[in-house]
């Protein structure tokens, strides 16, 4: 298992440390702003489905009778426990579980708890309606489309998505990371509830690496405003945007910060006294920062700065595609 430090201008220390073998992503504990900015970092990392969280929430996302692994990484020698709903509790070898999802869709929250410190996690686990339920285009009266009959370049990150996460009224709240909600990626398209929503676990993490990197530079950010997060290929096709957007996957979200003033657009920044594409480039500026160190490869993908026009302010399109693009 191989393992990369990241320092800021060779003097700040150790910002993080991702485990690139297995996709692990156990972090170290980083400053926290004088402002009061919570990282939501735990005192342990797990790994769920390949994919390492150094976060006191997180969700997963698995179909229906699934089995889903869940690990502690980067653990000490402390006992864990795994607590499931109905306030069972789950073993496993070592630290180590499988949780098999119930029938019925939904959300499963699990926790796992550090006996010694009592220090936990959070896994919100969302058992996702399976595609195969889509009928003529459409999901329990919601209008989801088609999505392309062959994967853009053979690639396995545009396979169609195997389930959808049933969106409610009642847990449109729940935390997907930290920062971040399940509501925060809706499309933007009408319809009533229930809504279904598409997310990867990386696309969170990333945007939550970019919240603490943002703070670290002194940008009050408590969130990103979603502009636009999940689409589906009916909404993506009416607005005229390219077939293969990662937007369709889950992989993309196109993001501003608005905190001063909250009101619906870009913060100003650079502090010039305008809100333009220069602040967006603020933004940018902080993911090209984190690029071409090897723990990034798990992350890499599409950025790209938007000018304010009629319609929205000025905002950046992050994605995980899996490999560079620019524009």
């Amino acid at each position: 298992m191989t393992s990369t430090a990241r320092t800021r201008n060779g003097t700040e220390g150790v910002k993080l440390m991702l485990l690139v073998s297995l996709t692990l992503a156990s972090f170290l504990p980083a400053s926290v702003p004088a402002r009061g900015f919570t990282s939501g970092r735990a005192d342990f990392s797990i790994e769920i489905a390949g994919v390492a969280s150094p976060y006191d929430v997180i969700g997963a996302y698995v179909l229906p009778g699934e089995l889903l692994e869940i690990a502690v990484v980067d653990g000490g020698d402390a006992e864990y426990r795994l607590d499931v709903p109905g306030g069972r509790t789950s073993r496993g070898a070592g630290a180590n579980w499988t949780w098999k999802a119930p029938d019925e869709p939904g959300l499963y929250p699990l926790r796992v708890t550090a006996g010694a410190s009592g220090g936990s996690v959070l896994v919100n686990a969302f058992v996702m309606v399976p595609s195969q339920r889509v009928t003529d285009g459409r999901l329990n009266g919601y209008r989801i489309g088609s999505y392309p009959s062959e994967p853009y370049r053979g690639l396995e990150i545009y396979l169609p998505p195997r389930g959808f996460v049933e969106v409610t009224a009642e847990n449109k709240q729940a935390r997907v990371s930290p920062h971040f909600t399940l509501g925060q990626f809706l499309c933007k398209q009408d319809g009533g509830y229930p809504k279904y929503v598409v997310l990867r676990p990386r696309l969170l993490l990333k945007l939550e690496i970019l919240v603490e990197e943002l703070n670290e530079q002194g940008h009050v950010c408590e969130t990103l405003s979603v502009m636009s997060g999940y689409r589906t290929p009916y909404y993506n096709e009416a607005i005229g945007n390219v077939t293969y957007s990662q937007h369709l996957y889950g992989g993309a979200a196109d993001v501003f910060v608005d905190e001063r003033p909250c009101d619906g657009v870009m913060d100003d920044l650079n502090g010039d006294g305008s809100v333009d594409r220069d602040d967006a480039g603020i933004v940018c500026g902080v993911v090209e920062g984190m690029c071409g160190d090897p723990w990034y490869d798990d992350y890499e993908g599409g950025l790209g700065a938007y000018e304010k026009n009629a319609v929205h302010g000025p905002f950046v399109h992050v994605d995980v595609r899996g490999f560079r693009a620019r524009w």
